[in-house]
């Protein structure tokens, strides 16, 4: 694992706690000697978790569509801004830089951008981790309902069992280096249709 993808909103929302796990988020990829790889904006948890990254001496890969570089939300200090022309370009691309995949705080993009890299690890179009960083138990209500819509048979437990859950950087980032994705990923029981 070279590189950690990170997902998380372009906003501070409501709690300090949010800010400063992104902070630490940051730092720590950067001291455990990683890559950052994220949205390549300036604003909100997006620009704390890369301001913190490069001040820590970590290299930071942004990805950004035109469009939004457009409305000055780019950062103009990162190891390399790449400028994609779709959100489609952007997720792709920040899929092929990253070895894994963390979502701190954020709204429906975080989600979308996390359960798609989980959804690509359950088809078998990557091994690569995924994982929910819990700050201040924001996740603790999803987390309820992954475990329900698996309980409810909507999702195999060795599927629910893929995504990393921590309340710290350092905590998710030792479970993806010691993570194993399923052998055989099998997400339809032909037996059942």
């Amino acid at each position: 694992m070279k590189s950690i993808c990170v997902f998380c909103g372009s906003s501070y929302g409501a709690l300090q706690a949010y800010a400063d796990v992104a902070r630490d988020t940051g730092r720590v990829i950067a001291e455990q000697g990683y890559t950052l790889v994220y949205g390549g904006a300036r604003v909100g948890l997006m620009g704390t978790v890369a301001d913190a990254a490069l001040a820590a001496g970590g290299k930071v890969l942004g990805v950004l569509p035109r469009s939004l570089q457009d409305k000055e939300i780019g950062h103009e200090g990162l190891s390399e801004l790449h400028l994609v022309d779709s959100m489609h370009e952007r997720k792709a691309m920040m899929a092929d830089l990253s070895d894994a995949f963390i979502a701190l705080p954020g709204g429906v993009g975080t989600l979308e951008e996390i359960f798609e890299v989980w959804t690509w690890g359950q088809l078998g179009y990557h091994k690569k981790p995924c994982g929910f960083l819990n700050a201040e138990g924001y996740y603790d209500h999803l987390v309820t309902f992954l475990d329900h819509q698996t309980e409810q048979g909507f999702t195999k437990q060795v599927m629910r069992d893929m995504v990393q859950i921590a309340s710290s950087p350092l905590d998710i980032i030792r479970q993806f280096e010691n993570y194993a994705p399923p052998s055989a990923p099998k997400w339809i029981n032909r037996d059942e249709t």
